[in-house]
């Protein structure tokens, strides 16, 4: 069994023992084994590095902000950082952790878990965000596997990426779907039409020929997690607009999303995410909140579901209300899953809540064909 070993530089921690509770924790929940390791000074930091760097992947607390081509490290590694910094796209560097606080640990070690398993990383674009990670089901049956198509959340803001969406990926494959893991150019780096058009051009790849053959694009299901929750419903009303789509969404799930822009915007939802993601406020751009907004895009003409714990933020929980009923008086089919359960319980494949949506989930895709009626 290998271990997923953490190495600390000198001075990134004033005390050791919330690292410790929050890395065994993780460790734990997912039955792994690994160590964090805390050299005394940048001698003891070198040969510590140079040990493990032979033997797999591992994760780096770094003390700066360089990235880790500069200090010629060697060996692929998990970069972590608490504080908000840019992408480190060092070629050692496998995934970057960061702008998560300490807990990114927790977050590290969900990756090595998780993202061991196999995948096929597909470019859709030419900047490192756009690609998607495709993987079979673990047990494929006879025939094209039905697909769950995943979207992120965390406010459009760049220190969130599709690891987020990697336990859900691993449950979905374990039910028998192929899983295309969306990463996509956030607006706090690129501006909000990036943003856009990314989602829009990572879900059409799906079609294309690297892909396509594994997959039964008749049965496809979008599930987009907070700000991702916006991002595929938007995405669904597109779609059900453009007759040349090569591909679009046999049932749509949102996922405690952001559902109103101009309600999340006037109650300044996430500090103020939506207006720095939109690059304004509503008053100075009704058109992109107009063409952006779920809920201004109604009736979408395909079944969605609404999904949200009863302890989110009680405006998301709100706004998942809101426009479930007003999508049903504007005519579309809509299903409402609520259970207990904060912001990532529905992203947490161990929840109740997650359960009953894999199994709302199932009854369309799999069970009966997309025109069965969606579990209650």
């Amino acid at each position: 069994m290998s271990t997923f070993d953490v190495v600390v530089a000198p001075g990134v921690l004033g005390d050791r023992t919330t690292a410790e509770e929050i890395f065994a924790r993780a460790l734990a929940r997912r039955g792994e084994r690994g160590s964090l390791t805390f050299p005394e000074d940048e001698p003891a930091l070198a040969r510590e590095l140079a040990q493990r760097a032979p033997h797999g992947l591992f994760g780096y607390l770094p003390a700066g902000p360089a990235d880790l081509a500069e200090k010629g490290l060697q060996g692929a590694v998990i970069r972590i950082d608490p504080e908000e910094r840019p992408a480190d796209r060092s070629g050692c560097v496998r995934e970057h952790i960061r702008g998560r606080g300490i807990d990114g640990l927790r977050f590290a070690v969900d990756v090595w878990h998780f993202r061991r398993r196999p995948a096929l990383r597909v470019a859709y674009g030419a900047d490192p965000d756009q690609y998607a990670d495709l993987r079979l089901p673990a047990s494929p049956g006879a025939g094209r596997h039905p697909v769950a198509v995943l979207v992120h959340g965390g406010y459009w803001r760049s220190r969130w990426e599709s690891d987020l969406m990697e336990p859900l990926a691993a449950d979905l494959n374990a039910r028998g779907y192929a899983t295309w893991n969306l990463e996509y150019r956030r607006p706090d780096d690129h501006g909000w039409a990036a943003t856009v058009e990314d989602v829009a051009a990572g879900f059409a790849a799906l079609a294309g020929p690297e892909v396509a053959a594994d997959l039964d694009l008749d049965r496809v299901v979008l599930l987009g997690h907070s700000a991702g929750g916006q991002l595929v419903v938007r995405l669904a009303a597109d779609l059900a607009n453009d007759r040349s789509a090569a591909v679009g969404p046999a049932l749509t799930v949102s996922l405690a999303g952001v559902l109103d822009l101009d309600v999340a915007d006037r109650r300044w939802l996430g500090e103020g995410a939506v207006s720095a993601a939109l690059g304004g406020r509503r008053t100075q751009l009704p058109d992109v909140y107009r063409r952006s907004s779920p809920i201004a895009r109604l009736p979408i003409g395909s079944p969605i579901a609404v999904v949200c714990g009863v302890q989110d933020n009680l405006d998301l929980l709100d706004l998942s209300r809101t426009y479930a009923a007003a999508a049903r008086a504007a005519g579309d089919e809509v299903t409402v899953l609520e259970d207990r359960g904060d912001h990532f319980s529905v992203i947490d494949p161990d929840s109740p809540i997650w359960s009953r949506t894999a199994a709302l989930v199932e009854s369309r895709l799999l069970c009966e064909g997309t025109n069965s009626p969606p579990v209650p």
